[in-house]
């Protein structure tokens, strides 16, 4: 066969393709060249077929069929035969391949070669490849070149320790002896830098070994301190610094020893001190050594003066030009915010600053770090830069800015006017942007702010006259329109000139909200909803009926759920519709997260905590909507006698009774379903019927899984009204699975007691 191309020459025909699959072509052709060659043993041209095989798997194409002569020339005599067998076995083989087994050998043999060249290609090989058996296998002999006077193999052996205690922990005290004696090294720029590695891997995996090697905190500070007051080293010399990669690694290490520990932390104070004072910042190099000290700084028990020093740092670094610096400090300024938040404030004006720069990243951080910074004491400057940004910033920023102004506004707000104006710029700004769970809150907010009600509902339906495209505004507005319309045509601002509206003008923007194309369906139900609590604060009563009548035929299932209800109220129970529909009373919220719990308390009885799942279903809709509960639905309980109405096959249904004052007619049943057999009932049902004189509401249950053993029970809320006074009379249905097997009973209960009805 003739001899085959060199590599420069196949790199050299490979870039002169014009197109990918001319590319191709020749790989694929200088592939088969390359396997006939492997498959007549041709030890002459194997080194340049492994490498020019090398080189196609770095452009990504497939040269697992190469890994067995990479085996061949890590056995060869030659040393050009072993560097490219040990580099194609970097290269091509990983953990999951079992030619591992038949490489082991070959290693250990080399690590005991008389060359150290040849030494040095096993332990780089065995540090970047080698599984966790060929670490157990090879760490002995790692141990013993980790003991070497050879300074080129300790500096290997040490990085290949690294690996070995990565794959396999538990030989980590193996290498412990020989690391001891490796910092006393003189050459710094190849074994210090290496044994500092070795140490600081150990540390980080190993408690004990982080206690033991505390006690050389005062040698590492005595290397770092050497290396910052050294002269002129042209070995070692980067930009004027004196080997700053080392510098680094030192300061990491004592980092890690120094967190949580007062000793270590006191011994390296002072060479911490130093390093931030006489570091150069004109160059990258002396930055990248000045955040290592502000991290280290921070992570270990330092003295305070030494902290502002580090905040300085970071400071200093907001100023710099380069993008990533001034984003490296914002990120470590965001994290130290807590702890020295006095230090941190004395850089606010840069930091808001950075607020204004270009790149996304660095806004981002700085919006958050800004908002880190804001209490009591500043709220009103910061509150003024933050909705400037608001008004400027991106789509992307303008949902945080705006929860982040809604929480620090009502931390910090210095009163309620300045909160109720915050809010409304906010609003006003951004309001498509505010998220979801922001309205309620702020609707809980304003129904607080007693005093600011008219002065409230003015300003929103100003804003609602000038732009109705906000939703969030809208549905807050709407809302409060509801609740305080009288206070709004009647005129009584003292906070500023009350407008002159009255209640046709009130309705007409209400119904434009209707039957705008820029309301959602949530926005309608808020303004339906306003209306309807309008039927008990305006004169327009007719109108209001007409309005609510039509969305009772709507597309929309919600708007017309809730249209449906609110003509029942007109028609069957419009003696109660001055009670429900009365204003808000104010409410504690005791949750931050999801449906808020409100707490309400008349004076004589304790706190109740009210679910709104157990409201009758006609105001239901428009509970949830707002998260608030009327006084007129906190039911004052009657103690009536437990019933049992069913008992077979191991199912127990028993009926707890609780009846309403506000309204005698309704009697409130809760059904508890417990299971005595062995066996988890599932899919449990249960349906009742009663009368036609009788009204029924069957809430949802609790699960729909009965557990065993009577461990537990299903519970559910039947809600009864009986204005003519009949004694009850229950027809009930269960269904449920047991065993596997489908299980379905009727029952009637007609043993209600008399409390229950009369």
């Amino acid at each position: 066969m003739p001899a085959p191309i060199r590599l420069r020459e196949l790199i050299r025909t490979i870039r002169t393709a014009r197109t990918q699959a001319e590319e191709r072509e020749m790989i694929q052709k200088e592939c088969a060249a390359i396997r006939s060659s492997f498959r007549e043993e041709d030890n002459t041209y194997r080194c340049r077929n492994v490498a020019k095989l090398l080189y196609m798997h770095m452009l990504g194409y497939p040269a697992h069929f190469g890994q067995l002569e990479c085996l061949k020339l890590i056995a060869s005599q030659k040393f050009t035969d072993k560097r490219i067998g040990y580099l194609g076995a970097m290269l091509l083989l990983d953990e999951r391949q079992d030619v591992h087994l038949l490489m082991t050998n070959c290693i250990k043999n080399d690590l005991n070669h008389s060359t150290q060249y040849v030494q040095g290609l096993a332990l780089c090989t065995l540090g970047c490849m080698g599984s966790s058996e060929m670490c157990r296998d090879l760490a002995g002999e790692v141990e013993k070149l980790l003991k070497t006077s050879n300074s080129y193999l300790r500096k290997k052996a040490a990085l290949c320790a690294v690996h070995v205690i990565r794959k396999v922990p538990e030989l980590m005290e193996m290498f412990l002896p020989a690391t001891k004696n490796l910092l006393s090294e003189k050459n710094h720029g190849e074994i210090l830098h290496t044994s500092v590695v070795l140490l600081t891997e150990m540390c980080e995996r190993s408690p004990d070994m982080l206690s033991h090697f505390r006690k050389l905190v005062p040698q590492l500070v005595r290397i770092l301190k050497n290396l910052i007051m050294s002269g002129y080293s042209p070995e070692h010399d980067v930009s004027g610094i004196s080997d700053p990669f080392l510098q680094v690694r030192i300061l990491r290490l004592l980092r890690i020893l120094g967190k949580g520990d007062d000793d270590s932390s006191e011994a390296m104070n002072d060479i911490l001190a130093q390093v931030a004072t006489n570091t150069e910042t004109s160059k990258n190099v002396g930055n990248a050594i000045l955040y290592e000290t502000v991290l280290t700084i921070m992570d270990i028990k330092s003295e305070s003066g030494l902290r502002v020093l580090a905040i300085n740092i970071l400071g200093r670094f907001l100023l710099n030009n380069d993008k990533n610096i001034r984003y490296v400090a914002l990120t470590s300024l965001l994290k130290t915010v807590q702890t020295d938040h006095n230090a941190v404030q004395r850089h606010r004006s840069t930091i808001v600053d950075c607020l204004k720069d270009l790149d996304v990243s660095i806004k981002r951080r700085a919006m958050e770090l800004s908002f880190a910074l804001v209490n009591g004491n500043n709220i009103r400057g910061m509150m003024k830069e933050l909705l400037y940004f608001l008004d400027s910033c991106d789509p992307d920023f303008k949902a945080d800015c705006a929860s982040g102004i809604f929480l620090a506004a009502e931390k910090y707000a210095p009163s309620k006017r300045w909160h109720i104006d915050t809010i409304m710029r906010v609003l006003t700004t951004a309001g498509s942007y505010v998220r979801d769970d922001s309205v309620p809150n702020l609707i809980q907010l304003i129904t607080n702010s007693v005093e600011m009600h008219a002065y409230t509902v003015q300003r929103l339906y100003k804003a609602l006259l000038d732009d109705i495209s906000q939703q969030p505004l809208v549905q807050v507005a709407s809302w409060c329109i509801g609740e305080y319309g009288d206070l709004l045509v009647s005129g009584q601002c003292e906070e500023e000139e009350p407008i002159q509206v009255n209640d046709l003008y009130v309705l007409d923007v209400l119904e434009g909200l209707l039957v705008s194309n820029l309301s959602t369906p949530v926005t309608r139900g808020y303004s339906l909803t306003a209306i309807m609590k309008l039927s008990t604060r305006f004169s327009s009563l007719n109108r209001i009926k007409k309005v609510v009548s039509i969305y009772g035929s709507s597309i929309d299932v919600e708007l017309q759920q809730r249209a449906v209800e609110y003509n029942a109220l007109f028609k069957k129970y419009d003696h109660m519709r001055p009670a429900l529909l009365e204003r808000m009373p104010i409410m504690e919220k005791t949750g931050t997260n999801g449906p808020a719990e409100i707490v309400q308390t008349n004076g004589e009885t304790e706190s109740t905590i009210l679910d709104t799942k157990h409201l009758p279903s006609i105001t239901q809709p428009w509970l949830m909507q707002n998260r608030t509960v009327q006084l007129s639905y906190l039911f004052l309980l009657a103690v009536i006698p437990p019933m049992t109405a069913y008992n077979k096959n191991g199912l127990k249904i028993e009926f707890t009774f609780e009846r309403s004052n506000p309204n005698p007619n309704v009697a409130v049943i809760t059904i508890h379903a417990t299971n005595s057999t062995e066996a988890d009932m599932t899919e449990f049902v249960f349906q009742a019927a009663v009368p036609k004189t009788f009204q029924l509401q069957l809430l949802s249950p609790s699960s729909n899984v009965v557990p065993a053993l009577n461990q537990g029970s299903v519970t559910q809320v039947i809600r009864v009204l009986n204005p003519q006074k009949q004694q009850l009379r229950m027809r009930i249905k269960l269904t449920y699975t047991h065993k596997g097997s489908p299980v379905q009973d009727l029952a009637e209960v007609n043993n209600f007691p008399p409390q229950s009805w009369q």
